[in-house]
């Protein structure tokens, strides 16, 4: 079929897709290139700063199950449409806001909910029904472009803040997500194939219904430890992505090389999830997670004792290597264990836990540093929400891997 799963129109599909999800994952990257800069207009503290950035995520969260909810009933490329013109407004109405909650606002319920939530859960849903064989590379690769988006992005964003400030800034973000964005979204329009709504599992996974006379793990526990997962490893992921640049400023290596260290992580993290779909392809999601997860919490625990120039450039990298196959992992381990036709459903929600996470870290370790003077602390306390997601990875790998929806 020349335009069913696996074929060149899917390929090409995949392609939009990615290109929309780096453009429209901007809303994601932003707050974090400016938080210094608004922490100075405002005249706010750390942690209040690094509110704007929690909103975003948790707006972001919702919305995917909102604009995914959309796109299970009209198609994907409508609520696309929404995210265009959404960020559009939103980054304009931003950089006219008075205060920071104003500020927050913008960024939490226009950006966030209605604008860059449209360019993640539901694309990563979207391409899963596009391809069988191939599934795993091409979830990670849609998946890669919110990273790839904060590889590209925060040296941009860095150069026209110095130059022109933030404000001016946040309008030529608008204007230029309007006239990319759309034009894009449009390509997006023919509906999914209904064959592929009846996948079969993952060939990596066991086809025995028991293990040692245990039985599946029912829909619910199963759908409940993934949303704690997605919660755990995001906290801990969001310490070095979200203050990576502030804790530069504070080391007085400047915000320079603060953006250009996180645009190094997150051009890690492209590698890590392209690498991470070929992995899971051939071992299985909850696998893939498992040593992902292990390797960035091994990672968090070199930010403690390296704080030189060159080591942060080095572990930066390595923590990207580390994490960046985490979350595509939790769209494989859907696919696996529950019926396709729940996919965008299940997926919404631990996609949705994993951005509470992002955002609930971002503040918490703002938090901290305001209590304690440093990130020390901060470190310490993603590492053990990470030790909590490697627990739960470790006790899925030992139970029974028959298809929870059949449970």
């Amino acid at each position: 079929m020349s335009h069913g799963p696996e074929s060149a129109y899917a390929w090409r599909r995949l392609v939009v897709a990615l290109a929309l999800s780096t453009i429209g994952g901007i809303g994601l990257w932003s707050t974090v290139v400016v938080l210094p800069a608004v922490q100075a207009d405002f005249g706010v503290d750390r942690g209040s700063a690094s509110l704007p950035y929690t909103l975003t995520m948790i707006g972001f969260a919702f919305g995917g199950i909102v604009m995914g909810r959309f796109a299970d009933r009209r198609g994907v490329a409508f609520p696309v449409m929404i995210g265009a013109a959404a960020l559009s407004v939103g980054y304009i109405v931003a950089a006219n806001t008075a205060n920071l909650w104003q500020f927050a606002l913008a960024q939490g319920l226009i950006i966030g909910f209605l604008g860059s939530s449209s360019t993640f859960g539901p694309l990563v849903a979207d391409t899963s029904h596009w391809f069988t064989r191939n599934r795993g590379i091409a979830v990670a690769i849609c998946a890669s472009g919110n990273y790839l988006s904060g590889t590209i992005w925060p040296p941009i964003l860095e150069h026209f803040v110095a130059a022109y400030g933030w404000r001016a800034t946040h309008i030529g973000i608008g204007i230029f997500c309007a006239a990319t964005m759309l034009p894009l979204s449009l390509l997006l329009r023919r509906p999914t194939p209904v064959g592929v709504m009846t996948a079969e599992p993952h060939p990596a996974l066991s086809t025995r219904d028991d293990l040692n006379g245990a039985q599946p793990v029912s829909p619910n526990v199963l759908q409940g430890l993934l949303v704690v997962a997605g919660l755990s490893c995001c906290v801990a992921m969001s310490m070095p992505q979200v203050h990576i640049v502030a804790y530069c400023t504070d080391l007085g290596y400047g915000v320079a090389r603060g953006a250009e260290m996180l645009s190094l992580m997150l051009g890690m993290g492209v590698v890590s999830r392209l690498a991470s779909g070929w992995v899971s392809d051939h071992i299985g999601g909850v696998r893939t997670l498992l040593v992902g997860s292990a390797l960035q919490c091994l990672t968090l625990i070199f930010y403690i004792p390296f704080n030189g120039l060159v080591s942060l450039y080095v572990v930066s990298a390595l923590f990207g290597l580390a994490q960046g196959g985490i979350v595509p992992s939790y769209a494989m381990i859907v696919r696996e264990y529950f019926s396709p036709r729940e996919a965008g459903a299940r997926l919404g929600l631990v996609l949705m836990a994993t951005i509470i996470g992002m955002a609930l870290g971002g503040w918490m370790s703002g938090v901290i540093f305001d209590w304690t003077g440093s990130y020390r602390a901060a470190f310490v306390n993603g590492i053990l929400w990470n030790l909590l997601n490697v627990s739960i990875a470790f006790w899925l790998l030992r139970q029974p891997r028959g298809r929870a929806a059949h449970a």
